[in-house]
């Protein structure tokens, strides 16, 4: 189970970027520009990707519920994303932005004290 610890860096990576493909595909400018994201032209590749690496996510937040120190922290995760994408479902662009964000900064911090958690066990 120590190696399903040693993703949760990784899964930092992925949310300090995803953040940055959310600012740059629901961005001011393009709140601005009244552009819907579908028609921006998100690559098939990049798509790919983002939605293994999510689906990725998902299984390792559930798999976290199996071992005693995770447990907290991937409950805090899947509770959280699930909130967020239900505030998200229901507003317009301009605030999928700002909950995407506020979001995603707080996933940011549950991971960090996940590895600090992480590192002062070892």
């Amino acid at each position: 189970m120590q190696t399903l610890f040693l993703l949760a860096p990784l899964f930092l990576v992925f949310e300090v970027v995803q953040l940055v493909l959310s600012e740059r595909y629901l961005g001011i400018k393009q709140i601005a520009r009244n552009a819907d994201p579908r028609t921006l032209g998100l690559s098939e590749v990049l798509a790919f990707f983002w939605t293994v690496a999510i689906l990725g996510y998902w299984v390792w937040m559930l798999t976290l519920l199996l071992t005693p120190l995770g447990r907290i922290y991937g409950l805090g995760l899947l509770a959280l994303t699930a909130i967020g994408f239900s505030l998200r479902r229901g507003n317009r662009m301009k605030w999928t932005l700002v909950i995407l964000t506020f979001e995603g900064g707080l996933r940011i911090v549950f991971l960090m004290a996940l590895c600090a958690a992480v590192w002062r066990r070892l």
